[in-house]
């Protein structure tokens, strides 16, 4: 079911026991190549889908469209919010479906800036809500649930998806092939592997983390290899992506509500 299609009376007496699904995308820079739209449409197509597969158990709100993008300014074409401020409004509207009646309710993410910040607002909810409320509160990365279909899994080129990627470039192909420009997509200059950092993902996590502004790490904005993208592809990831997700509505439904299990 769609939140933007209900009274506030129905959804006061008959939908709290939904799961709500808040996407939460971004309006950014993705290339030469690529629509500044892109975060904001893949992550509504696969919640639009997952929507459609189980609507009796999803209440899907409208996309958070602009997400915590700072890092990409510098190219232009990007509408961001601070960290600090985001934290804030993904708390704030969390708290709205809390007083709504929610429990239960899944921050179903797609775009890498946002993933920190919204850890953080997880962070505050639980501190401020957990011993009188002890709601479920999920943050869902579509890419990161599907696992190596996202990684570089045949028959994908490159090792993950990261940013106006082969992955990224193949979905809207595949969904929206009237804002991608092939004919502009191609690989960045980007800095030499020193083999902690993943600038292209290509190196596996191992403790270290720098970070740096987009134009630092890319000269075109994009990362990745874009020029590798198809719509086969495209295809192929986001039936994953919606499965993935859906297979977690499926099991997060049934998860009960937790209990304090302090012992005096």
């Amino acid at each position: 079911m769609l939140f933007s299609k209900q009274t506030y009376s129905t959804i006061n007496q008959q939908l709290r026991d939904k799961i709500v699904i808040l996407p939460l995308a971004a309006i950014e820079q993705h290339g030469p190549h690529l629509s500044v739209s892109t975060d904001m449409d893949l992550v509504s197509s696969i919640a639009q889908k997952v929507e459609t597969l189980l609507p009796d158990d999803i209440l899907l709100c409208p996309a958070l469209p602009f997400g915590s993008s700072h890092h990409h300014l510098s190219f232009g074409g990007t509408l961001s919010i601070s960290i600090t401020t985001y934290t804030q409004v993904v708390v704030e509207l969390v708290e709205s479906l809390l007083q709504n009646g929610f429990r239960k309710i899944v921050l179903l993410n797609g775009h890498g800036g946002n993933i920190t910040p919204v850890k953080q607002a997880l962070a505050i909810l639980g501190h401020k809500y957990d011993q009188t409320l002890s709601p479920n509160i999920a943050l869902v990365t579509y890419w990161e649930t599907a696992g190596n279909v996202f990684a570089g899994a045949a028959p994908m080129e490159s090792p993950a998806l990261s940013h106006a990627c082969e992955y990224e470039t193949s979905m809207m192909l595949h969904l929206f092939p009237e804002k991608v420009w092939m004919n502009l997509a191609e690989r960045s200059v980007r800095p030499e592997t020193n083999g902690f950092i993943p600038f292209e993902d290509d190196e596996p996590y191992r403790g270290a983390t720098l970070f740096k502004q987009t134009a630092f790490i890319s000269s075109n904005g994009s990362s990745g290899e874009p020029q590798k993208a198809s719509a086969e592809k495209g295809l192929h990831l986001f039936e994953n992506a919606v499965r993935s997700v859906t297979h977690f509505i499926e099991s997060f439904k049934n998860w009960p509500l937790l209990p304090n299990l302090q012992h005096d």
